[in-house]
């Protein structure tokens, strides 16, 4: 009798968890594929399990043999092909081409439909409904990277978030509220901080050339990726930075440990396998170190950094009736600091990269911003009034992230039934918005949309594309990236510093390839530049 009852549960969980799985991966799939095919939307047949993803990897190896990895050596912007996004988004433009600018596909179960019509873009750009939210496979999948942060929730939380930590990353607007007036003025004092470690890292430069009788070649995106670190690690956590600087290498160890973990098998992140294990324990190792940092801020006296600025935003926060959701003020502390590192560090050294190499292969451009931060800092180092007075060095950093936009998709959840552009979108759809290609787009720029011209923001961004909105080096909508006037910032300092005290060229062994990895457009072989103290 024991041995039937036991083989009955037995039964009925295999068959609940078969029920469970048919639903996740060809019912609720097959579901949301049908209401968008019957309002004419459409796109590749996906295959059971992976989705269109052989598809995916047999366009871009058939697109790798047609372009013969062209790896030319590049000594200056006339021999650089900038219209890059072709070898490295060839399954979007074929299937773009097949059935338009909006068009669905499938990565495993997830659902995606791809936008690249610029009117449909400017309304979700303009859309601030919280049921349009971050991916729930972000929360779910990567999970021990990014919690509950503001990168990966959406909806209360998200709002909530967004208005604890933002303010805090900004610059400009934060002049506006005089409540914000102190935050602003320690802002600004961020910048000495910025100042304090690039120019430790010059001054390694500097030995470098005198190594080498007058020039190096050095490489410079992996002293940017150190900088950004250490940089996100001075801000956030103070005088505690060395404590910070190790937390930042155990999420880095995280990251790369976790972009060897597939996405889109519901259940796997359960399993007890080697690298859950690692993912685990790491977890566990961050969150322990960030309280134990959290609790010595506590017992000393206060910092004017963002650690103690989201600690007072939290407290503040008790007006409101504190959390929106479940979550423990430890974690929310954990996850908002892992954010602001993730946010600050890897794409902030991309762009600095990305601005450098340019501005070597265009030596013209190079010499007006260097008379440029000769005029307005003169011997002195530069402050946010010197920096926020840098036109021309603006209009380079926003031409270079059109370029190479450090990102290469926006991806957006309808958490409801959603209608843009006439087209009703049922609940769980993934939108995604291939940024590059928006950015490449010769109806929106014009002609020369492949060619480096930062003159082409000279009004801004309002007077550079014909439709703004399609500009989105920092994302779209509510949830563009809280931390993007950070980022400029750190961009200006870097690259003002570095004119003014070396000149610069392409190193000869310098590759241009631009390439995808996870969601960050790098480049391949790094970034070599052959650099000459002034």
């Amino acid at each position: 009798m024991d041995a039937m009852i036991i083989l009955s549960v037995v039964m009925g969980g295999f068959i609940g968890m078969f029920l469970y799985l048919y639903n996740l991966w060809l019912l609720k799939p097959n579901r949301l594929r049908s209401k968008l095919q019957s309002q004419g939307v459409k796109g590749p047949s996906p295959s059971f399990l992976y989705g269109n993803v052989p598809e995916m990897k047999r366009i871009l190896l058939d697109q790798l043999m047609i372009a013969g990895r062209d790896h030319r050596r590049h000594r200056d912007g006339d021999d650089v092909a900038h219209d890059w996004p072709a070898n490295v988004f060839p399954h979007i433009l074929q299937w773009q081409k097949d059935y338009g600018p909006v068009f669905m596909y499938s990565s495993g179960n997830v659902q995606i439909l791809s936008v690249t019509d610029p009117e449909m873009v400017k309304e979700m750009n303009l859309c601030t409904s919280l049921s349009l939210g971050k991916p729930s496979f972000l929360s779910k999948q990567i999970g021990p990277l990014l919690g509950l942060g503001i990168l990966s929730s959406s909806g209360t939380l998200w709002a909530h978030q967004r208005k604890v930590i933002a303010p805090e990353l900004y610059l400009e607007k934060v002049k506006q509220d005089h409540y914000f007036m102190q935050l602003f003025s320690e802002l600004k004092g961020m910048v000495h901080l910025m100042v304090d470690s690039i120019t430790e890292m010059l001054k390694s430069w500097e030995r470098k050339t005198i190594i080498g009788g007058g020039t190096a070649d050095i490489r410079v995106d992996e002293y940017f990726m150190r900088l950004s670190a250490n940089i996100i690690s001075r801000a956030c956590f103070g005088s505690n930075y060395t404590r910070g600087e190790e937390i930042s290498l155990q999420l880095r160890t995280l990251m790369k440990i976790m972009s060897k973990v597939p996405l889109g098998v519901p259940g796997s992140r359960f399993l007890p396998s080697k690298n859950n294990r690692k993912i685990w324990r790491l977890e566990k190792e961050i969150h322990s170190m960030i309280v134990e940092v959290v609790k010595a801020r506590t017992e000393t006296a206060q910092e004017k950094d963002l650690l103690q600025m989201i600690l007072d935003a939290a407290k503040s926060s008790g007006d409101d009736g504190g959390l929106p959701v479940d979550i423990s003020p430890n974690k929310f502390i954990v996850d908002s600091c892992t954010n602001m590192y993730l946010a600050g560090h890897d794409s902030n050294g991309l762009s600095a990269s990305w601005c450098l190499m340019l501005l070597a292969m265009y030596p013209e451009w190079q010499a007006r911003v260097r008379s440029e931060v000769f005029e307005i800092c003169g011997e002195e180092l530069p402050d946010a009034d010197m920096l926020r007075r840098m036109k021309m060095l603006t209009m380079v950093i926003q031409e270079t992230m059109r370029l190479y936009p450090p990102v290469a998709y926006v991806v957006r959840e309808t958490l409801e039934d959603m209608n843009f552009r006439g087209i009703q979108i049922p609940k769980g759809i993934n939108l995604q918005i291939p940024i590059p290609l928006l950015h490449h787009n010769p109806d929106l720029w014009g002609p020369d949309v492949h060619k480096f011209k930062p003159e082409r923001f000279a009004q801004g961004t309002l007077g550079a594309c014909k439709n703004p909105q399609a500009y989105m080096p920092f994302g779209v909508g509510p949830h563009t990236c809280a931390g993007q006037h950070f980022g400029l910032l750190e961009l200006k300092v870097t690259l003002s510093l570095i004119l003014s005290r070396f000149s610069f060229s392409v190193a000869p062994e310098y590759r241009h390839s631009p390439m995808l990895r996870m969601v960050l457009i790098e480049p391949e072989h790094g970034v070599t530049i052959r650099v000459r103290k002034l």
